[in-house]
């Protein structure tokens, strides 16, 4: 949209509004290019929607233009709830400046969306995938310690990229029952490591890591370590997990999400208290977790037709 329309044009307003909530979403916000091109495309198909109905100025409109333009948007309800919310971030941004005396868009809410449930791994197929990591290399060590740690704590993969060796030995230099992970908002929640686990990360911290430390231009606490001594990036890390499902014959059902929610799955399974696995999976909130009850339910379905001869 140009910024050279008259001051007289019922849509100059909003025009003008619009670019300073790119402005502010860019520079003071730090979004991402991506992100504020969605928000200037959303936004601009919902100012043209309001132009053809005469609607140029702010204060003009309610609650009831926001419910009609979101109601015929076309596509799937996440493309709608998407676009509801650049609308409603915008109306936001109104009434902080100071341009609106209230948010008309307050009381909507968004098409209620489906809950996804996460793919899980059978106990066997996580089996499959740690035995398609073979060799005793220092970068074998390496990927078999990193999978058996994703899998033994349900960290994000990203959780334990940024793990140091604090985090996770002991004072005799040995993998730590217990070990500390950093989430979101530099939360930390401290869960605990079975035995393989434990095994496969003292093999690669006491044998694999000096290895890889040597090549290093520079001395890092990170626990993973690339081939030249680096840091290990999220990108390599869900490599690994992709060439060991591909070695197992898993493609397509690995993510780097996987190993998360498989642990989720079987803990739940195994008679964990779902609060015991929210806290080791860092939710926030219980109802983030209690998506796996689902994934239980149905698992103890599927084995009850299954295997009872009376069930069908």
């Amino acid at each position: 949209m140009s910024n050279n329309a008259s001051s007289s044009s019922p849509r100059s307003e909003l025009e003008r509004e619009l670019e300073r909530y790119i402005r502010y979403v860019t520079l003071e916000r730090g979004r991402s290019p991506h992100t504020v091109s969605a928000y200037r495309s959303d936004l601009g198909h919902y100012l043209a929607w309001l132009a053809a109905r005469d609607l140029g100025r702010a204060v003009e409109l309610g609650a009831e233009h926001v419910r009609d333009y979101v109601g015929g948007l076309p596509g799937a309800r996440t493309t709608v709830a998407r676009k509801l919310s650049s609308i409603k971030n915008f109306h936001r941004f109104l009434l902080d400046e100071g341009v609106v005396p209230d948010d008309v868009t307050r009381e909507l809410h968004a098409p209620k969306l489906p809950g996804r449930l996460p793919k899980a791994l059978s106990v066997a197929q996580v089996q499959d995938l740690l035995d398609a990591i073979v060799g005793d290399d220092p970068l074998a060590l390496r990927d078999r310690a990193l999978l058996e740690l994703l899998y033994a704590t349900g960290a994000r993969v990203s959780e334990v990229m940024q793990m140091s060796l604090d985090d996770l030995v002991d004072d005799q230099g040995r993998t730590a029952e217990m070990v500390r992970v950093t989430g979101k908002g530099r939360k930390q929640r401290i869960v605990p490591v079975g035995s393989y686990a434990r095994a496969a990360l003292d093999s690669y911290v006491t044998r694999a890591r000096p290895a890889l430390i040597k090549n290093a231009k520079k001395s890092t606490p990170v626990v993973f370590l690339g081939a030249r001594g680096a840091p290990l990036s999220r990108q390599n890390a869900w490599l690994i997990i992709h060439d060991a499902a591909t070695r197992a014959h898993l493609e397509g059902l690995v993510s780097p999400h996987t190993l998360r929610h498989s642990f989720a799955t079987h803990v739940l399974s195994g008679g964990a208290d779902i609060r015991v696995v929210q806290e080791l999976l860092g939710h926030a909130s219980v109802s983030t977790t209690q998506i796996y009850t689902k994934v239980t339910i149905d698992t103890l379905r599927d084995v009850y037709l299954g295997a009872h001869p009376r069930a069908r």
